[in-house]
C-alpha cells in the first residue's frame, strides 16, 4: 500500500512538475517572440528607410543621367544643324556651278551647230574636189596608158621589178661588205689560234708501211731461219700469223702484214730466235708466245704514256690499253698514237683560246681515233666504233659526241668541242708532212674539182692551180655582168664545199674581161 502511495506521489511531483516546466517554457517563448517580433519591426522600419535613401538616389541619378543626356542631345543636335547647314551651302555652291555649266554647255552647243553647218559645207566641197581630182586622174591614166603604149597593171609591175633589182643589187652590195668584213675578222682570229697551235705542236715522222725489215747476223742465218725443207719458218708464219719473205737482201729478211700487232710481236719473237741461236719449231712456238704475253703490257705502258703525255690521268685500263695498239699503225707520216697526242695538245691550244673545258678537249681529242684500235675486229667507220667504246667505259656525253663528229662536214649544229675536235685532227692530218696522198686520187679530185667549174652557165674555161688550192674560172662577158662574177665565185665556193673533201681551203677567182682589138692600117 505504501509503495502505490509513493508511485502515487512520485507521479503526482512529476506531472506537477511537467507542468510548471511547460509553463516556464511558454513564458521563454513569449519572451522569445516579443524580442524577435521587435527585432522584425526594427529590421522592417530599416528597410523602409534603405528604400527611401535608395528611391531618393536614384530618382537623383535619374535627373543627372537625363541632364547629362539632354546635354549631349542638345549637342548631337547643333552639330547635325551645323551639318545640314554646310550640305546645304554645297548643294547650293553646286547648283550655282551646274547652272553655269549648263550655260556654257548651251554656248558651245551652239557654236557646235554652227561648226556642223560650216563643216558640212567644206565636206560637199571636199566632195566635189575629190570627185574633180578622180575625174583628173582618171583622164591622166589613159593619157599616160596611150603614151606609154602600157596598162596600169604593166607598170606596176614594171615599178617593182625595178625596185626588186635595186634592193636586190643593194643588198649584195651589203652581203658582200659583211662577208668581206666578217672573212678579215675569222681569218685574223683563225690563224693567231693555229699558228699558235702549230708552234706548240711538234711531232716525229714514221714511214706508213706494212712491212718491217729485221736484220741478221750474216747470210747464213737465213738458212737457220727458213729450217730444213722450210720447217721454220712455216712454224713462225703459222705462229705469228705474217708472212716472211726471204729473198737477195744482204743480212735482212722481211716481215709482212696488215696487222702492225701481229708484225711487231713477229718482229721482236725473231730477233730473240736470233740472238739465242736455237731456232726450231718448238723453240718458236715458246719464244712467240712469251713475246705475245709480254706485249700486252708493253701496249699498256705505251697507252699510259701518251695518256701522260697528253695530261690525262684517269683513263679506263681498256682504253688506255685500246690508245697503246694505236702506237702499231701508221697513217701517212704518223703512227695514230702520235696522231693523237698531237690532236690532244692541239684541242687543248685551241680549247684555251676558246674559253672551253682544255682538259675535256684534251680527253676528246686524244681518243677520237679510238676505234682505229678494234676496226679490222669490228664493221662500221672508226668514229662509230670509238664513240661506242667511250660509251662502253663512261665517257661523257660531250667526248663521246666529238668522238662520234670528228669526220663529219655538217657541223652547224655541232657542240663548240665537237668543231675543236674535227678542227684539231684536220689540221693534224694536213699539215705538210703528215699525209701523203695517192697521185691517182691526187688527180681525180682535182678533175672533179674542174668539173664542178665547168658545169656552171657562162664558164668558158677553167684552170685549178697550186696543187688544187685555187681554181681560175673565165666567163663569157657577154652573157655575165659585173655584179653577177661575184654571186658566181659565191656559188662555186659553196657548191666545192658541199661536194668535195679538200685540205685547207681553195681560193677561187672568177675572171671577166673584155678585150677589143682593131687594127691600123
Amino acid at each position: 500500500m505504501d509503495t502505490v502511495i509513493s508511485i502515487t506521489v512520485g507521479l503526482f511531483f512529476v506531472i506537477v512538475g511537467f507542468m510548471l516546466g511547460i509553463l516556464f517554457h511558454r513564458k521563454s517563448l513569449k519572451k522569445t517572440f516579443d524580442a524577435a517580433q521587435m527585432d522584425s519591426e526594427k529590421i522592417l522600419e530599416e528597410a523602409n528607410q534603405e528604400r527611401d535613401r535608395i528611391i531618393k538616389e536614384a530618382h537623383q541619378e535619374a535627373k543627372q543621367e537625363n541632364r547629362q543626356r539632354r546635354t549631349q542631345f542638345d549637342a548631337e543636335i547643333k552639330k547635325r544643324r551645323t551639318e545640314f547647314q554646310k550640305l546645304e551651302n554645297k548643294v547650293k555652291n553646286r547648283e550655282q556651278s551646274v547652272e553655269k555649266k549648263l550655260s556654257v554647255l548651251e554656248k558651245k552647243e551652239s557654236d557646235l551647230e554652227k561648226m556642223t553647218g560650216h563643216l558640212n559645207q567644206q565636206e560637199a566641197h571636199y566632195r566635189s574636189m575629190i570627185k574633180e581630182c578622180e575625174l583628173n586622174l582618171e583622164e591622166n591614166r589613159k593619157t599616160l596608158e596611150s603614151i606609154a603604149n602600157m596598162s596600169q597593171e604593166e607598170a606596176k609591175r614594171e615599178l617593182i621589178k625595178s625596185l626588186e633589182a635595186d634592193a636586190k643589187k643593194a643588198a649584195q652590195e651589203r652581203l658582200r661588205q659583211i662577208e668581206e668584213e666578217t672573212r678579215v675578222e675569222a681569218d685574223r682570229i683563225a690563224q693567231s689560234t693555229v699558228s699558235l697551235a702549230v708552234q706548240r705542236v711538234s711531232s716525229e715522222y714514221v714511214n706508213d708501211s706494212t712491212i718491217t725489215v729485221v736484220g741478221l747476223p750474216s747470210d747464213e742465218m737465213k738458212g737457220r731461219i727458213i729450217g730444213r725443207e722450210g720447217r721454220n719458218i712455216r712454224a713462225i708464219e703459222q705462229a705469228t700469223g705474217v708472212d716472211l719473205i726471204i729473198d737477195d737482201t744482204p743480212e735482212a729478211v722481211i716481215l709482212s702484214c696488215f696487222n702492225p700487232i701481229h708484225r711487231e710481236i713477229a718482229k721482236i719473237s725473231l730477233e730473240r730466235l736470233i740472238a739465242d741461236g736455237r731456232i726450231h719449231p718448238a723453240r718458236i712456238d715458246e719464244t712467240v708466245k712469251k713475246v705475245s704475253s709480254e706485249f700486252d703490257q708493253v701496249i699498256i705502258e705505251n697507252g699510259e704514256q701518251a695518256a701522260f703525255d697528253s695530261g690525262i690521268t684517269d683513263l679506263h685500263p681498256e682504253l688506255v690499253k685500246h690508245l697503246g695498239k694505236l702506237k702499231y699503225r701508221t697513217a701517212g707520216q704518223q703512227t695514230v698514237l702520235q696522231h693523237v697526242v698531237e690532236v690532244a695538245h692541239i684541242c687543248g691550244i685551241m680549247a684555251a683560246e676558246m674559253g672551253i673545258d682544255v682538259k675535256k678537249a684534251k680527253r676528246a681529242g686524244l681518243l677520237h681515233d679510238i676505234g682505229k684500235s678494234v676496226d679490222q675486229e669490228v664493221e662500221g667507220h672508226h668514229s662509230k666504233i670509238g664513240a661506242d667504246l667511250c660509251s662502253k667505259y663512261n665517257e661523257s656525253a660531250d667526248v663521246i659526241e666529238a668522238v662520234l663528229g670528228h669526220h663529219t662536214e655538217e657541223l652547224n649544229f655541232a657542240s663548240p668541242l665537237t668543231i675543236v675536235v674535227h678542227a684539231a685532227n684536220v689540221l693534224s692530218e694536213r699539215r705538210p708532212g703528215a699525209r701523203r696522198e695517192v697521185l691517182e686520187t691526187y688527180i681525180k679530185r682535182l678533175k672533179a674539182m674542174e668539173d664542178i667549174v665547168n658545169g656552171f652557165e657562162g664558164i668558158s674555161e677553167s684552170f685549178v692551180i697550186q696543187a688544187g688550192r685555187e681554181i681560175r674560172a673565165l666567163v663569157s662577158p657577154t652573157g655575165i655582168s659585173d655584179s653577177e662574177v661575184i654571186d658566181l665565185s659565191n656559188d662555186i665556193a659553196f657548191k666545192l664545199r658541199k661536194e668535195l673533201t679538200f685540205p685547207g681551203q681553195v681560193k677561187v677567182t672568177v675572171v671577166r674581161e673584155s678585150r677589143q682589138v682593131d687594127f691600123a692600117k
